[in-house]
């Protein structure tokens, strides 16, 4: 059996495409026949769609497709949160009734964490499920739910157990979205977006097969969710070739389902705070040659280099085949300073010409965004004391920040 390397996956891969590919399929059944033939999550195990390959075999085709310019498996947190969560902790009917609709893209999904009074600190949640025959009710609210609008199927961690510590009394549901006891409503931000939601649940209904795992114990299986979000990115966007107008149907359904996801996340550059544009802003305002504009931008630029060696070295690690683990903290940390350096170096550049959405300059709205989206970056996805706490305990291996009730 000859060996398996990246140059043998590629080729491989890349023959399959060329003897498959179709561009008036349909992008639904283009997928099928991609996941069907286990190119679609080549590390996952063959009897879930995969072909049990190394892990880095995920990055090689994922190359191969950006070359050949064809469609992959979906966008979003179905693919990339949900898919993986439930590959791991999912019970064998859990994975056969929401894998592969996953992996084709027949269902959206949207994360239901978060709640008002339980943000950095989830495992305070309130929002409860309490069992009646074969469902589950559910009660509560979420907050900071994004694409809640539009999904089909909801990650739900809930309390289910009032007399266990808060850790221990948690259980992961998949929750239908499109029923009457689930209301969203959108939330209005100051950079004039509204990419989330407050989702309230009102003896809403989730089928008792739908539990990811055991009951109780969803606080692990969350974590799971939350260790990918911290490497999830949602802005690598799909490579369409050719002439817009002769794009075939499913190159052209393809692009229609990247142009709905894209939208939600239009200002998210901007909550990365945009170093790109410093040196463009500091040459347009005539500062270029300030000393004080330019040791800010080399600080800038050189904190953001090192950024982007930590989330490669991220990449890395998955690519051995190790699991999402703590140095995702080290690069949501170190993207929540990248927006905060860049906040300042914008404001030193524009002075009080940075609050300006209508200015003569064109970067002019670009900035003002950022300088109102910037905070969101160390508050989503986890805030920077969390990932502090995380990398403290799990890199440095300091002992647990005691809490004001013991699970113990």
């Amino acid at each position: 059996m000859s060996a398996i390397t990246q140059e043998s996956i590629r080729k491989e891969f890349s023959a399959w495409v060329d003897a498959h590919w179709d561009e008036e399929i349909g992008i639904v059944a283009w997928r099928d026949l991609l996941v069907a033939s286990g190119w679609a999550v080549p590390s996952w195990p063959e009897r879930w769609f995969g072909k049990g390959l190394p892990v880095w075999a995920d990055q090689v085709v994922a190359g191969v497709i950006r070359e050949k310019g064809v469609v992959g498996p979906p966008i979003g947190g179905g693919m990339n949160l949900a898919a993986p969560t439930i590959l791991v902790h999912g019970s064998d009917e859990v994975k056969e009734k929401f894998l592969r609709p996953t992996l084709v893209g027949e269902v959206k999904w949207c994360q239901l964490f978060s709640e008002p009074g339980a943000g950095s600190d989830l495992a305070s949640l309130s929002a409860s499920a309490v069992r009646d025959g074969d469902e589950w009710v559910v009660n509560g609210q979420k907050v900071w739910n994004t694409s809640a609008q539009y999904a089909d199927l909801g990650m739900l961690v809930v309390r289910t157990n009032w007399d266990r510590p808060k850790h221990h009394g948690i259980s992961y549901f998949v929750l239908p979205m499109q029923q009457s006891g689930v209301e969203v409503r959108p939330i209005h931000q100051m950079n004039y977006h509204s990419s989330f939601n407050e989702v309230f649940l009102t003896d809403a209904r989730v089928p008792a097969e739908n539990l990811v795992g055991d009951t109780d114990d969803g606080w692990r299986i969350a974590r799971t969710t939350l260790a990918y979000e911290r490497t999830f990115n949602t802005l690598r966007r799909p490579n369409f070739r050719g002439d817009e107008n002769a794009l075939g149907r499913t190159l052209r359904e393809a692009k229609e389902e990247a142009e709905r996801h894209f939208t939600t996340y239009v200002w998210y550059p901007q909550r990365a705070g945009r170093p790109d544009l410093a040196v463009e802003r500091a040459r347009d305002f005539g500062v270029a040659s300030d000393l004080v504009v330019r040791q800010a931008i080399t600080r800038l630029y050189s904190f953001s280099k090192a950024s982007e060696w930590t989330s490669m070295r991220a990449q890395a690690a998955r690519a051995l085949g190790r699991a999402a683990g703590p140095e995702g903290s080290l690069g949501k940390l170190a993207a929540s300073e990248v927006a905060r350096m860049s906040n300042k170096v914008h404001t030193l550049i524009s002075g009080t010409q940075g609050v300006l959405k209508d200015g003569d300059n064109p970067l002019d709205a670009v900035i003002a965004e950022v300088l109102v989206s910037t905070s969101a970056q160390s508050i989503a996805g986890g805030t920077d004391e969390i990932q502090r706490n995380i990398i403290g305990e799990k890199i440095l291996g300091l002992s647990r920040e005691p809490e004001a009730k013991s699970d113990k």
